[in-house]
């Protein structure tokens, strides 16, 4: 035994050793000499070519005169007989890849061994001179490709082909003269130039709808024997089939009984590319599937394991949208969790948990308790995250699987792989009530002997939200303090936060938690220490006036609505005086990137002249620039400013885009204008803006601009009055006027004497979206629960027929102008149902909580139910009717 062992040894050793360890550039051009010698050594030239194809492919570049002289030593080997050595030598001028200049010298010498008789020195001489060549030695040899791929020896043929599809980037034109002989090549009988040929065909076309379309009937017909191009035809059968039904609402399906039939093709390639397309048509029915779910079913008792593994990796994917189509399958997958290849059974046990039926649950456990630790942890991963979906599609099976995730919560395992138990249990504890109190225990267990700081920090927060709703909240204290004597500073300082909000929800638990955060007081780090005294001081433990209860829970479980870089920055810029710092001050809009600035390399206007890119708060920068201008400083508060909204074409003669800033009485809009022509100089400006489609708005100020030299922005501004509090809307039509003044270029001085001129603009709008600022919440749920149901609104709506559930979910976000929470703006492909949940800060500084439930039919006819909750019943109704209008 010892004996095979070292073997094994030996062979790896082996493995690892290469040939060209340690071959240097400058010992290899030395030994490129030999292409010199009068008496060429075959076998010793083959070498060195070998060696400098080494080093070219490694990265290593040669300087134009090493590669010139490499090329031209090169070029003397055409005179060697040797076949060996001639493929060497093509293939070193293919990388070397010589200028127009030194090309001239091989051209003749490929175009002779183009026309040989020997087919090997012909396919190459054809790969080498499409490679190197330009387009005018391209129209000389073109005769003689035209022949190639005609050719009667399919390694010719094949050559001319590819030569064919590489050119077609750098030459369509010439290439596209080749359609009659690449259709001659298509009807080929050798395998790789049918391949090649309908590669290429397809290429020429592809451009063409019509033509493809045709291409592909005819193909359909049984003309394509060779299997990699009948693997091609599904493909671009597939692309017809898809585009076909963008445009045909019919439902009929072309070409799908073209599909169905390669199921019954010989080779497995083709059986396996028709079952994957038949997967993967769009809105694709259950009697569609069947027969492609068959024919994988038998793959995946295959005794290859390439055909297992596309076999079960298709299933899963199409487990996702029809997991009923799948279950006929499960008993053969169930045989596959103890497969060799861990990846074959991953994808085996996670396509079981989508299509498993509720009895079944307890056995696949068992199975997939064995199978865990053979695994790694990015197949666990994978493996949780499967759990956790069938558990909130079978909650009565909580136990069961609870149990499973605490018990490979407390095994070996990354960060990673921890923080998807850890995130799957606290999932199911908030969508399963049963589930809460044994989760929390195990999550209790979990942190007592946690190494990782993030996740103990994130269980003891969701302990402080959860655990004082619990029927028995006082088990957990003792978990919770164990943390703040035995863990690092920053777990000390979660578990004393957690604590707090058992104090502040408890009552009865008051007088144990005062104890335990006064010996909080005495702790090294100042954090735990700070904590500890404002948790005492805000609950009363240090015998000071208590805060109302509501006050402190507020403080204690109120979700901070303001996003975390807007308040760094206000603390970042607020300078120390009497008036202490407000939070109220900070700016609670999610700031994107204005559209100015990420034009700016094209001259457009800066908003404002503009706030700088980087975290200084967008908002805050225009309340200074609107609050020192007089006309507009008593308008109040500023509530939002829009994204600038480009009113003129780009490369235009003036640039114009705008800012809208809304008040709680007011709209100002702020036009900035650049001026592009270096001869001119513009005074006067002024924007004349039309709102008699907007009747609920009164102008009501002007702030022309006095002169606006070449490419320096500036600003004008109009401000409108409207009903307070109402979300008007309507269009503005907008003419740019102003004086020009012709410029000299010499001296940079204006003429006294200008002329006046206007410039038409694109019209502005003042939609619903704008009354809203995108303000995120962290914890969507306790923040649904904590506006309760007293201002909830419901109602459903029909959307109508729509391209995909994705594009109707962003309309109603864009239309709402909210910002979407815990990642549910993202629709899964293919998906037939979706949730999203929305927030936002609307006029007047309400909280509104969004829950959209969309539907979606056969016929592309969307559904959707809307629930609103806000803080004011008017704000409710407002969001339903902007939805209904």
């Amino acid at each position: 035994m010892a004996q095979f062992v070292k073997k094994d040894d030996d062979r790896d050793e082996e493995a690892e050793y290469s040939p060209f360890l340690g071959i240097e550039k400058g010992a290899v051009l030395q030994e490129a000499r030999v292409f010199n010698d009068p008496q060429l050594d075959s076998r010793r030239c083959s070498q060195v070519i070998t060696k400098l194809l080494y080093l070219l492919n490694q990265g290593e570049t040669f300087t134009k005169v090493e590669a010139t002289e490499v090329f031209f030593a090169v070029t003397k080997l055409f005179q060697s007989k040797d076949i060996g050595l001639r493929r060497m030598v093509y293939l070193i001028i293919k990388e070397l890849s010589p200028s127009s200049d030194e090309v001239i010298i091989v051209t003749s010498s490929l175009m002779k061994d183009m026309n040989s008789k020997t087919d090997v020195y012909r396919a190459n001489a054809i790969r080498v001179l499409c490679r190197i060549t330009d387009g005018t030695l391209l129209t000389q040899i073109e005769r003689y490709l035209k022949q190639a791929i005609v050719d009667k020896n399919p390694v010719v043929a094949s050559a001319a082909l590819v030569s064919g599809i590489h050119l077609l980037q750098t030459n369509p034109e010439i290439v596209k003269r080749w359609s009659n002989e690449v259709q001659e090549a298509v009807q080929s009988r050798a395998a790789l130039v049918q391949f090649h040929a309908l590669a290429l065909l397809h290429q020429i076309r592809q451009n063409d709808r019509l033509a493809v379309s045709k291409l592909v009937t005819s193909l359909t017909r049984g003309t394509v024997r060779s299997p990699l191009a009948q693997c091609l035809l599904i493909r671009y059968t597939s692309q017809v089939i898809r585009e076909s039904s963008m445009n045909n609402q019919s439902g009929d399906r072309p070409f799908y009984d073209y599909l169905e039939g390669c199921l019954r093709h010989k080779a497995e390639m083709v059986i396996f590319e028709a079952a994957r397309a038949i997967t993967e048509l769009n809105g694709v029915t259950s009697r569609e599937l069947t027969p492609a779910i068959t024919v994988l079913q038998l793959f995946l008792s295959s005794s290859k394991p390439v055909l297992r593994f596309a076999a079960v990796r298709t299933l899963n994917k199409v487990a996702m949208t029809h997991p009923m189509a799948v279950t006929n399958c499960n008993i053969d997958m169930e045989s596959l969790i103890s497969d060799q290849n861990r990846s074959i059974a991953t994808l085996a046990i996670t396509t079981l948990l989508k299509t498993g039926n509720e009895s079944g649950v307890d056995r696949l456990m068992k199975q997939i308790t064995n199978f865990m630790s053979d695994i790694a942890d990015e197949f666990k991963i994978v493996v949780v995250d499967a759990i956790r979906s069938l558990c909130l599609k079978f909650p009565l099976k909580y136990r069961s699987l609870m149990n499973f995730l605490s018990n490979i919560l407390r095994e070996e395992g990354g960060f990673e792989y921890k923080k998807a138990i850890v995130d799957s249990i606290v999932i199911l504890i908030r969508d399963i009530p049963d589930a809460k109190e044994s989760g929390l225990l195990h999550l209790c267990e979990f942190i007592e002997d946690c190494e990782f700081t993030y996740l103990s920090t994130q269980i003891l927060h969701f302990l402080g939200v959860e655990g004082p709703k619990t029927s028995d909240p006082s088990k957990y204290i003792r978990y919770i303090y164990n943390r703040v004597i035995l863990e690092n500073a920053t777990v000390r300082a979660g578990a004393v936060s957690t604590l707090a909000k058992f104090g502040a929800m408890v009552d009865s638990l008051k007088p144990r938690i005062f104890v335990l955060l006064r010996r909080c007081l005495y702790d090294n780090d100042d954090e735990v220490r700070d904590r500890a005294t404002l948790y005492l001081n805000t609950l009363g433990g240090d015998g000071s006036v208590v805060e109302t209860d509501k006050d402190v829970k507020e403080f204690l479980f109120g979700s901070l609505d303001i996003p975390l870089v807007n308040l760094e920055t206000s603390l970042k810029n607020y300078e120390p005086t009497e008036e202490p710092f407000d939070i109220s001050s900070v700016p609670k809009e999610v700031k994107s990137q204005p559209l100015a600035e990420k034009k700016s390399a094209s001259k457009k206007p800066t908003a404002l002249g503009a706030p700088p890119v980087g975290p200084t708060s967008t908002v805050d920068a225009y309340e200074k620039l609107l609050s020192s201008i007089p006309e507009f400083s008593s308008f109040g508060p500023l509530f939002k400013s829009s994204a600038p909204v480009e009113l003129t074409e780009a490369e235009t003669e003036y640039a114009v885009n705008v800012v809208k800033h809304i008040f709680d009485k007011h709209v100002v809009f702020q036009y900035n204008c650049t001026n592009t022509i270096p001869e001119q100089l513009l005074e006067n400006v002024v924007v004349v803006v039309d709102a008699s489609e907007a009747e609920e708005f009164a102008e009501v100020a002007t702030k022309p601009l006095k002169s606006l030299p070449y490419d320096t922005p500036g600003q004008t501004f109009v401000a409108f009055e409207k009903p307070e509090g109402v979300p008007a809307v309507g269009r503005f039509s907008n003419v740019l006027k102003f004086i020009v003044k012709e410029v000299d270029p010499s001296t940079g001085e204006a003429e006294e004497d200008g002329v006046e001129d206007e410039y038409q603009l694109e019209d502005s709008e003042i939609v619903a979206a704008d009354y809203m600022l995108k303000v995120g919440v962290s914890n969507f749920r306790n923040a649904w629960e904590s506006l309760g149901p007293d201002f909830e609104r419901i109602d459903e709506y029909g959307l109508g027929p729509r391209e995909s559930l994705g594009e109707a979910v962003n309309a109603v976000i864009n239309l709402l102008g909210m910002q979407p929470c815990e990642g549910t703006e993202v629709v899964a492909a293919n998906s037939r149902s979706h949730s999203c949940l929305l927030s936002g800060i609307y006029i007047g500084n309400v909280k509104v909580l969004v829950r959209l439930s969309f539907g979606v039919d056969s016929s592309k006819e969307v559904a959707m139910k809307l629930a609103v909750r806000s803080e004011d019943e008017s704000v409710s109704d407002a969001i339903h009717d902007i939805v209904a209008n």
